[in-house]
């Protein structure tokens, strides 16, 4: 009997010092962020979604710091977000979406569905490699230098329309509620912050994409999206 005791009792100190040791590594974590970047939005979205608490670190990507040598130090190809969760640097936003689902297993951003992953996977990508890389300030400033105004602007609503004609006709047959069906996964995290930034600063008219129109509704009902926007973020202007 007392040896049973003993063994429950060791078992119950494990788990507690476990979950210990995880609500410790959960406060560690620190996301260097930037209030208007759709990459970090994606990863504030994660965090909200899975309940982690983490210190804003504000880079101010409109003046330069993003490539200071300290920050350059944690990611050399100088982009935000980066994630730092202890001892652990993960820089890019899918990696970092990646990192945070095997780490951090709360609210699967992934569904056990692979049929369903891979669309996920690939709608995310539309995003991510077709239509904001396009939006990055050092390639905006590229652009500019070569093209008037103008046709900067034709240019990034030109890309941003056959990204969203892509997904229109990707999702048509996975969506329900929101992007694969019922529940939040992957894809809507890529793609709210690039729905609402193609709304807001590009003027993109949405009349022409139903689905995506309709799950921008929905996004707005969710508490962790809402509180991801960047109107929100400590380092958002007073006007915007």
């Amino acid at each position: 009997m007392e040896s049973w005791l003993r063994s429950n009792e060791s078992k119950r100190a494990q788990q507690g010092s476990m979950q210990e040791d995880e609500q410790k590594q959960k406060q560690k974590l620190k996301l260097y962020s930037n209030w208007r970047s759709s990459c970090s939005w994606r990863v504030r979205i994660a965090l909200n979604l899975k309940g982690l608490k983490y210190e804003y670190i504000p880079v101010n990507v409109l003046k330069g710091e993003q490539f200071s040598p300290e920050f350059t130090e944690l990611n050399p190809i100088g982009y935000v977000p980066v994630l730092v969760d202890g001892d652990v640097v993960v820089s890019d936003s899918f990696a970092i979406l990646m990192y945070l689902e095997e780490k951090y297993p709360e609210h699967p951003l992934l569904p056990s569905n692979l049929n369903k992953r891979a669309i996920n996977y690939q709608a995310a990508n539309i995003v991510s490699s077709s239509i904001q890389p396009l939006q990055n300030i050092a390639v905006l400033k590229y652009i500019e230098e070569k093209v008037s105004a103008d046709d900067k602007l034709s240019l990034l609503t030109y890309h941003i329309t056959k990204g969203f004609q892509a997904l229109e006709k990707l999702l048509k047959d996975h969506a329900g509620r929101y992007a694969t069906g019922d529940e939040v996964f992957l894809a809507d995290l890529f793609l709210e912050p690039q729905i609402h930034g193609a709304i807001k600063w590009f003027n993109i008219d949405m009349v022409q994409f139903p689905l995506l129109s309709r799950l921008n509704d929905a996004y707005s009902e969710l508490l962790p999206f809402q509180d991801a926007m960047p109107e929100k973020q400590p380092d958002a202007p007073p006007h915007h």
